[in-house]
């Protein structure tokens, strides 16, 4: 049977932790907050399934710190909800928001654990979409002042703190592949908000900076991609893919310019001042946060666009969201910052995890041994690192708990605890178990 006798091989200054979004766990009917993007998509795109009341944590979020507490993790990495804080407007203030994220983060620090928040995880207000959303630079502007009324309100309750999640999906998943929100397929769109974002991020560093003394860093979701065979299109649609999802950003981000094959594609419809963008995009930041789940196979596929590739998924085991494991990807991808980025710079693996077809047995036990399987790999991946002396210093399970998994509604199940989407009980699965078991 295995299990996750692992974690004891750590060093005891590692950080585990869990991980959570607003959006996917608090519910928006509460506390007066405002629409985002992702009400209007679950309007239009999902039958109306949206994050009103997802996890209900507004109202059990003692509960869910004392889970945590009580396994033994260290760290809590959550966001803010930017409709939550300013839902009306970007100047008036909604004290119940502010009241909500004050207990919130009192609970977490007097439960002697480190708070690790986000600022913007996906939840952009509504109002913004009547300027474009991200594909305005006005947004970018909103959200340094975002920024700094989050550093100046709560700054004193944590160190380190992320700008942005997984530019990658805010950009290139909801404006290109549509799949997110807003929604849009069109690469013009998808160009800028790849760009915008990096640029929202370099006002946030800003912002941050001239308000408090933070450990500033932004969290990249990187894939691994693999050519579907020896073909020499396939190898060069896999560069491409490559670039597009994970080079971009990192390249903007520690060398101040972006990789030459997806620039050649989508330059056309960046801001004339990009370049000097960058400049500031590439301000130095204190750690570089990794999501990684998964690999995809890469072959070529002519596109009108230039964007010629599709992603494939190979026969290894996969998760309930179709996803392989493929473990070997986490450790590419930490030895590639470390090796080609920054050799120096804490990296933290700040989502990691899979969606299991979990089912109440009887006795109310959940028995995920897959879940088991699937940490037990990454981890031995990430302790590799470790060990050949690379500056790793924590690992967050994505998730804490089962909740509103976006574009899938409340159909795929993430969490070490079961959520009872129909009352709301919480009830730890084996693989909560497993961790306590051997971080207690």
């Amino acid at each position: 049977m295995i299990n996750l006798s692992i974690l004891q091989d750590f060093p005891k200054d590692f950080k585990f932790g869990v991980a959570t979004s607003s959006y996917q766990i608090e519910g928006t009917m509460y506390g007066n907050c405002g629409r985002s993007i992702w009400d209007d998509f679950a309007e239009r795109k999902l039958n109306g399934i949206d994050g009103k009341l997802a996890c209900k944590h507004i109202e059990y979020f003692k509960e869910d710190i004392k889970l945590i507490k009580e396994a033994g993790f260290k760290t809590y990495r959550f966001s803010f909800a930017w409709p939550r804080l300013f839902p009306d407007n970007n100047k008036d203030v909604n004290l119940k928001g502010v009241d909500f994220y004050k207990q919130l983060l009192e609970e977490i620090n007097n439960s002697g654990l480190e708070a690790f928040p986000t600022i913007y995880h996906w939840d952009l207000p509504i109002r913004f979409q009547k300027i474009k959303g991200w594909e305005d630079q006005e947004a970018c502007k909103h959200f340094g002042d975002l920024s700094f009324f989050i550093s100046k309100t709560f700054g004193d309750q944590f160190k380190k703190i992320s700008t942005i999640n997984e530019p990658w999906c805010v950009s290139w998943l909801s404006h290109y592949l549509g799949e997110h929100a807003p929604g849009i397929k069109n690469i013009r769109s998808a160009a800028k908000t790849m760009h915008n974002i990096l640029f929202a991020h370099s006002q946030s560093v800003e912002a941050l900076r001239s308000c408090n003394d933070h450990q500033i860093g932004i969290v990249l979701n990187n894939q691994f991609g693999q050519p579907i065979d020896s073909n020499e299109e396939n190898i060069q649609a896999t560069k491409l893919f490559d670039e597009i999802h994970n080079r971009w950003f990192s390249d903007a981000i520690f060398k101040g310019k972006y990789p030459e094959l997806a620039l050649s594609i989508l330059e056309k419809y960046l801001p004339e001042n990009y370049k000097t963008q960058l400049e500031l995009i590439s301000s130095p930041i204190d750690w570089i946060g990794l999501n990684y789940y998964t690999r995809s196979l890469i072959k070529y596929k002519k596109s009108d666009n230039g964007v010629n590739y599709e992603c494939n998924s190979g026969t290894l085991k996969k998760t309930d969201m179709g996803w392989e494991f493929y473990p070997e990807g986490l450790s590419y991808f930490i030895k590639r910052i470390n090796k080609e980025y920054d050799n120096n710079i804490p990296i933290y693996i700040t989502e990691n995890g899979m969606a299991n077809n979990d089912k109440l047995s009887i006795g109310n036990s959940i028995k995920d041994h897959d879940r088991i399987e699937f940490f037990n790999i990454h981890l031995k991946e990430v302790l590799d690192c470790v060990n050949e002396k690379l500056p790793v210093k924590g690992y967050f399970a994505w998730s804490l708990l089962d909740n509103y998994e976006w574009a899938f509604g409340y159909s795929k199940r993430f969490g070490l605890v079961f959520t009872d989407f129909q009352n709301f009980k919480r009830i730890p699965k084996n693989s909560y178990y497993e961790f306590q078991k051997y971080l207690k």
